[in-house]
């Protein structure tokens, strides 16, 4: 499965220069927890989450001033098991899907977790138990 399989791609971007108001509205409006600050050619340079938005600044600062400018991106044609790993590793619940470095989708932890939840996924088979060395079982008596 690939990354663009399980993505958002209908994405509400922001702009540096949008005040925190505006990214707030947006998120309510739409009940998304984040999404993708963006330059004017569309390839991002940060992302805003709900919880950026606690920070006390002023509802007209603008979101660079609280956004993460770490951005974790990943190409919409990658496996899916590299977005878990990226996840766990950075400890971040979206990545910011791109092709050909713009933005086309967000990837989050709770995507992923439609693949448990409509199983999805392979379970590994479970190891066989180790006989002890040098004890013989009644069998074997």
């Amino acid at each position: 499965m690939k990354v663009q399989d399980l993505m958002t791609s209908n994405v509400i971007t922001a702009k540096r220069h949008h005040t925190v108001a505006q990214v707030k509205a947006s998120l309510r409006k739409r009940k998304i927890g984040s999404l993708p600050v963006v330059d004017d050619d569309d390839r991002p340079v940060g992302i805003v989450s709900s919880l950026d938005l606690l920070e006390e600044v002023s509802k007209d600062a603008p979101v660079s001033k609280v956004m993460t400018k770490t951005v974790y991106t990943i190409p919409q044609y990658s496996d899916i098991h590299i977005a878990a790993r990226m996840m766990r590793n950075h400890k971040v619940h979206h990545l910011i899907v791109t092709h050909e470095k713009e933005v086309v989708g967000l990837i989050s932890s709770f995507d992923l977790l439609k693949l448990v939840e409509n199983h999805r996924f392979v379970e590994k088979n479970p190891s066989t138990p180790r006989k002890a060395v040098g004890k013989r079982t009644k069998a074997e008596k």
